[in-house]
């Protein structure tokens, strides 16, 4: 029976219930299965139906869910959810556990121990649980990953742990005025056992926006269908009540950040169609004034995408003198070096608040000014304001041409700057092969450590025509993400993490602090996938007339999909393996179709069951001609209607030759027995033994080395005259008495869970370097350690995990370089390092 069928039925069986409980017996069909709460909630229950597609690769429990005419002006609403899994570090002490994820939980509470149950996937939420006998001390956590959460300074409660509040029989954990997290994991903490008591259920309550699912995705990878709708839920996630923002744990940020929003409102258009709220958040960040220079561009290229998905001219000349402004000061700093504020997280452009003003990050600003002001003239046009159209034209055009002068300009570009020229239009073929060749071509390095900063550099290769090498880039980065356990995508991301870390474990806490898991930049990737595999975009503001043109280069075989427009959807579907190919065009909507050759011959090509093409064009109704490339077949000025297309191919498409990974330090050993006994083992160099001289160092360093200088970190001096062998020795013939200190991270402060050690040579020659971690004090630290070159700062080696070091661990890597170490904190309560050695 269908899901329309059953709905039917039950409201005609079911008038005098609420909706809730036609949702709940709906879920039966659905998964995962809902439950109202007995206690009194902040918003009303979920007003819809599921009546829309299921999809399996989506982590949304939703995504099959319809409001009525959803509008930004809606509240938000909940549902529930209950747990799919249900595990205890103390099994003996819960009969029934199991029971949790069923329709009638019964668990008996004999004895102390915790339970930790998951839902699946991340959500919106608070965690509650019944109970009419509870005894004894409980306390609940919650968290995004697999341990309870901890987050910086400035939460209303630091650590995610607390006894919970009680309403009548509901336990419910309120960790903040507004109650909800970011959350898939959830515990119960049995703290003290005086006699059994009971737990009847177990429930999360999730807020959610109503956005029902517009657009839609699919083709024959299905790691890419996945990313498509991850990103989706991701964003629909952080729609808050009035504006897009943030489920970020209590970080402080949860607002929407005038520019930080542009790659979530671009997936929220191609997803969910729901311009209206993308125009409240327009306005709602319009003035805002974050000191990040880029983030207005970012504001800019927001109303354009608006504007071109909607055709809403009004909003676009309200804005003109907004823009404009931002524009005029973009261009007044192209001579300039001005303060930027931040760039992005990656070591490269100045590691989030590090150094924002670096280098790469000043050509990659230049650059997105040229690109923004292009843009900005080109909408300009379409609105007859040739005035300003020919204003920022003509300043790009002179910085362009000012760059030019030397034909090597693009040397010293890095690959955020590289991504952004490209983006900005007017690198030519040569130009583009060179800034390929030198920041594209490397798997590792192709990659920037935030998904926002992702967005632009597979844009770049869209714009190179190296799709190819875009969607394998995607798989690395975003699917890595969903690899690690992710349901939405993550603020920050190395795809090394996989091979360092366990599943859905606590990801690093690096320049960011705590690094969300649920970070509604990262949906950016959604729309590409729309506007490039799937092809299809608007050619003329609120597609009056769009392009459907699908590059699928040598791994897609088939794709389908759908985008909302101001007329209706349009949809299309690709096969290149079977040739059969649909397109549907709404009234008021005219579209050139791309047919890909895909490196194959095309040998006909039938539309409607007519000849439209055999070697040259053949009329068809309903087409206005065809036009042809070395990639394509177009047929141009198609009306509106359902077009069946069929594609005799033959030949075959070339296999895609997938980049290596390469690092150019990949052996790299631990240590785990030589403790502070260094002499004889390391150091015939020299080395350093941090803070353990009245909180300063000893140093020796080798003749090679001309400065070890650190940054971020403060010292502490742990013991003096001690004879714990896991001390490092104050000299090579490993003697006592010992000191031991170390530097250590700034927790809990945002952006300070992190430092770095820089090592810089008199020349290049082969060296070893020691890296001494002791957790002193046994606090069950855990740090991520990462490794640059210093002066390219491009990633050299594979991140490395070091936990349980109460005994001393050394990690030794080998490289020719000058270097820089990042040093991360993952877990309490912050990440040290005691020594360095050299060979």
């Amino acid at each position: 029976m269908t899901q329309q069928k059953v709905a039917l039925k039950l409201k005609q069986k079911m008038g005098l219930y609420s909706s809730i409980l036609i949702i709940a017996l709906l879920a039966a069909c659905n998964k995962p299965t809902w439950q109202q709460s007995p206690a009194p909630e902040r918003y009303l229950y979920a007003k819809g139906s599921f009546s829309g597609a299921q999809v399996a690769e989506s982590p949304d429990p939703l995504v099959a869910y319809r409001w009525k005419n959803p509008k930004a002006s809606d509240d938000l609403e909940i549902y529930t959810l209950k747990p799919v899994q249900v595990t205890s570090d103390n099994p003996g002490s819960f009969d029934n556990m199991g029971t949790l994820t069923g329709k009638s939980p019964d668990v008996t509470v004999k004895g102390t121990g915790s339970i930790r149950v998951d839902f699946g996937q991340e959500s919106a939420a608070w965690l509650e649980f019944d109970s009419e006998d509870l005894k004894g001390k409980v306390e609940m956590s919650i968290s995004e990953y697999n341990q309870p959460a901890v987050v910086n300074d400035g939460a209303q409660h630091r650590f995610k742990t607390m006894e919970p509040v009680k309403h009548g029989n509901t336990y419910r954990l309120e960790l903040n005025d507004m109650l909800y997290e970011g959350v898939r994991y959830g515990w119960i903490h049995v703290r003290s056992f005086t006699a059994p008591w009971h737990i009847s259920n177990i429930r999360l309550v999730c807020q959610i926006k109503p956005a029902n699912y517009e657009g839609s995705f699919s083709c024959n990878d299905t790691m890419l269908t996945k990313i498509w709708y991850t990103g989706a839920y991701g964003v629909k996630l952080n729609l808050l009540k009035e504006y897009f923002g943030a489920i970020l744990m209590e970080r402080s940020d949860r607002f929407s950040w005038t520019g930080d929003a542009y790659t979530s409102q671009a997936a929220s258009l191609v997803a969910f169609g729901n311009s209206d709220f993308v125009h409240t958040n327009i306005n709602h960040t319009a003035d805002q004034n974050n000191g990040i220079l880029s983030y207005s561009l970012y504001w800019i290229q927001s109303l354009i995408d608006y504007y071109n998905y909607t055709g809403d001219s009004t909003t676009l000349v309200r804005y003109i003198e907004n823009a404009s402004k931002k524009m005029d000061a973009a261009f007044v700093h192209f001579g300039t070096n001005p303060s930027l504020g931040y760039y992005g997280s990656d070591e490269r452009i100045g590691a989030m608040f590090e150094n924002p003003s670096c280098n790469e990050s000043q050509r990659a600003y230049k650059m997105l000014t040229l690109e923004s002001g292009l843009d900005f003239a080109d909408v300009m046009d379409k609105i007859g304001r040739k005035e300003l159209s020919d204003k920022y034209r003509n300043f790009a055009q002179e910085k362009i041409s000012g760059l030019k002068e030397d034909n090597k300009w693009y040397e010293p570009f890095g690959l955020h700057a590289a991504a952004d020229a490209i983006n900005a239009g007017f690198t030519n073929a040569d130009e583009q092969n060179e800034l390929y060749k030198k920041n594209f071509s490397d798997r590792v390095n192709r990659m920037s450590l935030s998904p926002f900063n992702q967005y632009f550099i597979i844009n770049a290769l869209a714009r190179m025509g190296k799709f190819d090498d875009a969607m394998s880039l995607i798989r690395d980065h975003w699917g890595g993400m969903i690899n690690y356990g992710g349901t939405a995508f993550f603020e920050l991301y190395r795809p090394s993490w996989n091979q360092a870390l366990g599943y859905n474990d606590p990801p690093p806490n690096n320049q960011t602090g705590y690094v969300s898991m649920c970070h509604p930049w990262g949906g950016g990737v959604t729309k590409w996938l729309t506007e490039q595999v799937l092809g299809i975009r608007p050619s003329m503001p609120g597609f009056s007339s769009c392009e459907i043109i699908p590059h699928l280069g040598r791994t897609i075989t088939r794709v389908k999909g759908t985008v909302p427009t101001p007329h209706g959807p349009i949809s299309a579907g690709f096969d290149t393996q079977t040739g059969k190919c649909a397109v549907t065009i709404p009234e008021g909507v005219t579209a050139k179709i791309g047919i890909p050759r895909v490196e194959k011959t095309i040998q006909s090509i039938t539309i409607n069951g007519k000849t439209a093409w055999y070697g040259k064009y053949s009329p068809v109704t309903g087409v206005g001609g065809s036009e042809k490339d070395k990639d394509f077949i177009y047929f141009i000025n198609v009306e509106p209607g359902d077009y069946a297309i069929h594609v005799a191919y033959s030949g075959e498409t070339p296999a895609y030759q997938e980049l290596p990974w390469y690092y150019p330090v990949s052996q790299i050993a631990m240590d785990s027995t030589t403790g502070g006994n260094w002499g004889g083992q390391y150091g015939s160099g020299g080395y350093v033994l941090f803070a353990c001289d009245n909180k300063n160092d000893i140093r020796k360093l080798p003749d090679f080395v001309t400065e070890l200088k650190t940054n971020l970190n403060l010292n502490v001096q742990w013991a003096v005259n001690t004879n714990d062998p896991r001390a490092p020795s104050l000299s090579p013939d490993n003697g006592f008495p010992r000191n031991t200190g170390a530097i250590y991270t700034q927790n809990a402060s945002a952006t300070l869970q992190t430092m770095t050690v820089d090592i810089s040579l008199k020349q290049d020659r082969p060296y070893q370097v020691a890296l001494y971690f002791l957790d002193w004090d046994e606090k069950n630290r855990k740090v991520e350690v990462e490794m640059f070159d210093l002066n390219t700062l491009e990633i050299l080696a594979p991140v490395k995990v070091v936990g349980d070091y109460s005994r001393g661990k050394y990690l030794i890597y080998k490289y020719n370089k000058p270097v820089r170490f990042r040093i991360n904190m993952i877990n309490e309560p912050n990440a040290t390092l005691s020594a360095i050695f050299f060979d």
